[in-house]
């Protein structure tokens, strides 16, 4: 069903199925670990089904706690030879508890990305001390598919010095499956946890044919690569600004209008309401997201505020599509009050 070929050599530049640099040749998105918009630290994760960095998805089964983090490559240190990368992805175990497997993988989109090809997963690692993980292909059919089709596995040994690895494997074909709605090919590392355990990741590729080419960012820029990433998750507010701490900072303000004594679908009243207006994403998302809103004064969820009662009210999202979301249809807002809030939109697999 699959053929597997595991190196950590120096990387191979020629033979491949496709040429070295070709732009679009990486499906893995954010695979130098630029990208973090909802933060460069996670803080203790205790739960599974999270992200941190962009595009890269958390599995965890237990009650234990860790911690992923972007960390800086020091300039000029030539740890991965013929790179000068800024970023990489860390991953500790704080304590294990009764977790017994981790997972770190990406969902790419459409379980028929690569379908009965073969394809070479490629990445860069080091660890605290010898560690074995397992890299895990997965092809996921989506909500009204076929069952999950997990691929040959491979278990490979990390060490103390950065290295590149790679995985080559047939992705079996579709044929006779049931495709349904967010579908996906996943592609990771899986583990056992152990208490003090320190996982370093760069350069994540998933490419066509049987030798790993050098790596590239999916889209080959930094705005590329953003954008990439904003189709699945995108927030209103800049990376580092903690939601409830920045009333200025990357949200979405307006003022109540009207006069007093104004009269509204036969009523006198004192309070202006607020048209309903759009809110537009920076990209197109790849479904109809979730959108959150947030009081930039105190983080409540599901709140706006009202700066001149000092007060968090709670919202009216009228619509939500792919390009924006309208909101406030028919929201009761004193006159001339100032109000403002934070959004996130998600549309992750």
């Amino acid at each position: 069903m699959s053929r597997a070929q595991l190196t950590s050599t120096v990387e191979q530049n020629t033979g491949g199925a496709v040429a070295p640099f070709l732009a679009g040749k990486n499906k893995i998105i954010n695979g130098d670990f630029g990208i973090w918009q909802r933060g460069t630290s996670s803080g203790a994760i205790t739960t599974g089904g999270s992200y941190q960095a962009d595009r890269w998805k958390f599995g965890w089964n237990g009650n234990g706690t860790n911690t992923i983090s972007q960390q800086s490559f020091t300039p000029g240190s030539n740890v991965i030879p013929g790179y000068e990368p800024q970023y990489f992805h860390r991953f500790t175990v704080n304590t294990v508890g009764t977790n017994t497997t981790f997972d770190i993988y990406q969902c790419i989109e459409n379980v028929q990305t690569f379908a009965g090809q073969t394809v070479t997963f490629s990445f860069w690692a080091k660890a605290d001390s010898s560690r074995s993980i397992q890299i895990f292909p997965y092809q996921v059919f989506g909500s009204g598919g076929s069952a999950a089709s997990p691929v040959t596995p491979q278990t490979i040994t990390l060490t103390t010095s950065w290295a590149r690895y790679s995985y080559t494997v047939a992705i079996p074909s579709i044929s006779g499956q049931t495709v349904g709605t967010g579908s996906s090919l996943n592609f990771g590392w899986h583990g056992t946890p152990v208490s003090g355990m320190v996982i370093d990741f760069w350069g994540v590729q998933l490419e066509a044919g049987s030798v790993a080419t050098p790596f590239t960012t999916a889209s080959g820029t930094l705005q590329g690569e953003l954008a990439l990433c904003q189709r699945y998750y995108e927030q209103s507010y800049d990376i580092g600004t903690a939601i409830g701490t920045a009333t200025s900072n990357g949200q979405v303000t307006f003022r109540g209008f009207g006069y007093t004594g104004t009269t509204f679908n036969g009523t006198t009243t004192n309070s202006a309401v607020w048209n309903e207006f759009s809110v537009p994403f920076q990209v197109k998302k790849r479904a109809v997201p979730s959108i959150n809103l947030y009081s930039p004064v105190t983080g409540a969820s599901g709140k706006f505020r009202n700066y001149d009662a000092s007060t968090d009210l709670t919202y009216n999202i009228d619509t939500i599509g792919q390009q924006n979301f309208t909101f406030g249809s028919g929201q009761v807002i004193a006159p001339n009050y100032y109000c403002g809030f934070q959004w996130t939109a998600s549309a992750e697999l």
